[in-house]
């Protein structure tokens, strides 16, 4: 279906492929995976045709459809969120705006004179748009926008006033309506909650197309994806099952090599151990000119070539009390909406509680009441004794001062530090090199939360309160992050979208669900097993 066959590509001195190739066929579902800066997007230009390699080519079957999400969603506005979703519908889009035009005609005095040619197109036009099932589109789009947590009212929206988050999932869900029969989306599950993760997993499950996708989620990788294609040093290398099936099957593959290439190195040192030991011997001569002749003859086996993972170790942090926070009595509104009313909670020493609960119920609200950086209504909210506090949330990133550096910033933050520490907490989060120069104006949303996540976790608190900590997180960056925290000896307070987190950390689960807040021993794992589901939402 889509063929990459032996292609090449740079960017000035950086080389992306080196005679790379790949398949994609019809039907299967396929993520790319490697490094940032790897070649991903890249990949997707090409078959989208908006890029092309410097050597090599990409074949494509004649007549298939493409359709393209990435972060780009472009500039939304004067159109309802329905309406724009179904402008992005291909064919039976156009068709649709055509019947319309058609009913205008009709209906004017002044096409009289061609009223039977424009019965005939309008015929014509409607028995294709019906067979398209284009008088269930406008059904089709709502619902799929209810998938992605849209509500009815905000569908009649005009688009142009949704924030870029919500924006994206307009442009996720035109993708979705269209059905290509091959959907290449970048990064799909960025900007959505878990419920909405959740549906859209199950909505690419049953997708009968050709999918070719990255995203940073481990679980929904493998959950959707049976074929996987690796991007490292310029080649393209090919895995047929699912993202822990790669991941086993690399493992392996890169132990081969390295046995490989010690059994070599083994050899090549006895061999010069031998040329050694005799070349100043004359009744040798013959054996060691022969051995050397032997050595320039093999083809050497380079060692493998393995993805460097940073690892960050907590310093210890201090003890708190036994009691790390409570809530007593505590009312909390919005408005005319009650989020919480005479609310009680505690969180002990070493418990890591994950809240859960569909958007608007109250679980950013609950950790800004806990961080104080909202008053209660009414009620109490109590630190106990020797708690040192650090809260995590998007606001944190706003923070950061515009015209400071990375280095700047962590020099000031860190004054004590030496150049070596700082550097290695730079590198540990993703910032080597040249990349410590850039200034804070000029990052990422992803290299934000990096920088203020390294902030808040080189000198540790012993509380940690994390508002979606994950989100832009590469998943080598995550893999990092929930390392670190598993080492971590505070308690916890987060909410994440990202289940490989919340499964790896949390160790209690409290569930806001129609206004009341229900907690469960256990972790994530154990709460899915006892409640059936994996999201309030999906039950």
């Amino acid at each position: 279906m889509i063929k990459l066959d032996n292609i090449s590509h740079a960017y000035g001195q950086q080389i992306l492929f080196i005679e790379a190739s790949c398949a994609i066929y019809r039907g299967e579902k396929v993520a790319l995976v490697g490094p940032n800066g790897a070649g991903k997007s890249t990949i997707f230009r090409m078959i989208m045709g908006q890029e092309t390699p410097d050597a090599g080519q990409v074949i494509q079957d004649k007549n298939i459809t493409l359709g393209y999400f990435n972060q780009d969603v472009g500039e939304m506005k004067g159109r309802s969120v329905v309406a724009e979703t179904l402008a992005g519908a291909g064919e039976v889009s156009s068709l649709g705006d055509e019947l319309k035009n058609l009913e205008n005609a009709m209906a004017d005095p002044q096409y009289a004179s061609k009223l039977d040619s424009i019965i005939d197109r309008f015929g014509v036009v409607q028995a294709r748009f019906d067979n398209l099932g284009g008088y269930l589109l406008d059904a089709k789009a709502r619902e799929i926008l209810a998938g992605l947590n849209f509500t009815q009212e905000m569908m009649d929206w005009d688009v142009g006033k949704l924030s870029g988050g919500w924006k994206m999932r307009v442009a996720l869900a035109r993708i979705l309506l269209m059905q290509p029969d091959v959907m290449i989306l970048d990064e799909p599950s960025n900007h959505l909650d878990l419920e909405s993760i959740l549906w859209l997993e199950k909505f690419l499950i049953g997708y009968s197309g050709t999918i070719i996708m990255t995203s940073h989620d481990r679980a929904f990788i493998n959950r959707i994806v049976n074929k996987i294609i690796e991007i490292d040093n310029g080649e393209l290398t090919t895995y047929v099952g699912n993202y822990e099936f790669y991941l086993t099957q690399r493992e392996i593959k890169l132990s081969q090599e390295q046995a490989q290439y010690d059994r070599q190195q083994a050899m090549l040192a006895k061999e010069r151990l031998f040329i050694d030991r005799f070349k100043a011997q004359a009744a040798k001569a013959a054996q060691v000119q022969s051995r050397i002749k032997k050595l320039d003859k093999i083809e050497k086996v380079e060692p493998p070539k393995k993805q460097e993972s940073i690892v960050f170790e907590f310093r210890q942090a201090p003890r708190s009390g036994e009691e790390v926070v409570k809530l007593s009595g505590v009312d909390k509104r919005y408005g005319e909406k009650t989020i919480y009313s005479q609310f009680d909670f505690l969180i002990r020493r070493q418990e890591r509680w994950c809240v859960m609960g569909v958007n608007g119920a109250g679980k950013s609200t609950l950790l800004k009441l806990v961080a104080g950086a909202v008053a209660p209504d009414k009620g109490h909210v109590l630190l106990g004794a020797s708690v040192k506090l650090a809260y995590f949330s998007q606001h944190a990133m706003d923070l950061l001062s515009a015209e400071q550096t990375i280095w700047d910033t962590l020099i000031t933050s860190f004054p004590k530090e030496s150049i070596g520490a700082l550097r290695t907490l730079a590198g540990c989060f993703g910032f080597s090199g040249e990349e410590i120069n850039k200034r804070c104006k000029s990052l990422s949303g992803g290299e934000k939360a990096r920088l203020v996540l390294a902030l808040l976790m080189y000198n540790p608190p012993n509380f940690l309160i994390l508002d979606e900590p994950t989100n832009h997180l590469d998943m080598a960056t995550k893999e990092m992050l929930i390392q670190a925290l598993k080492n971590y000896q505070g308690s916890m307070l987060f909410v994440s979208h990202d289940r490989n987190f919340l499964t790896a950390l949390s160790n209690r689960v409290l569930e806001i669900k129609n206004n009341q807040a229900k907690p469960y021993l256990g972790g994530y794992k154990e709460y899915v097993e006892q409640v059936g589901y994996e999201a309030p939402v999906m039950e």
